[in-house]
């Protein structure tokens, strides 16, 4: 049996990678789900371009009043909105599986920023790709390929 983490670093600043490697598993590359979903290059020249810039994912589009609102207090707290977002230029939303209802809701976000929205079609291909290969290949991270061996050890 393969174990992997379906996880990119995702702000852990190396910690999950520590944990991986205690634990002899892989995780996905990246340091963070953006890298995974739309290619490290183009969130990289996204940023390049315009520091500024808020990236969504499908996820944060359906989950905005929850994971964010209500996570960081705004919705009890809106005073503190400039202070989260006010440095924020625009709004890019890397679309794995864009519906109508998703497109109203990233709208709807970007009016909440008082930004421009951008929509980058990305799909599912470079997730899939990822888990394929921790799948295939786990030894690419330097992790042996089953639990068994990290037992032994």
């Amino acid at each position: 049996m393969r174990v992997a983490l379906g996880y990119a670093d995702c702000g852990s600043y190396g910690a999950l990678d520590e944990l991986c490697s205690r634990l002899g598993i892989a995780r996905l590359s990246g340091l963070h789900c953006y890298d995974v979903l739309g290619g490290a290059s183009r969130v990289r020249a996204l940023l390049t371009r315009e520091p500024g810039t808020y990236l969504l994912t499908d996820f944060l589009v359906r989950s905005f009043e929850t994971t964010v609102l209500g996570g960081l207090g705004l919705d009890r707290h809106p005073e503190l909105w400039a202070d989260y977002f006010g440095h924020y230029r625009r709004l890019v939303w890397l679309a794995q599986d864009p519906t109508t209802v998703l497109a109203a809701q990233a709208g709807r976000i970007a009016e909440l920023f008082g930004l421009p929205l951008r929509t980058i079609e990305v799909g599912s291909a470079g997730l899939e790709r990822e888990l394929a290969g921790l799948m295939a290949e786990p030894e690419r991270l330097g992790v042996p390929a089953d639990r068994e061996a990290v037992r032994g050890s």
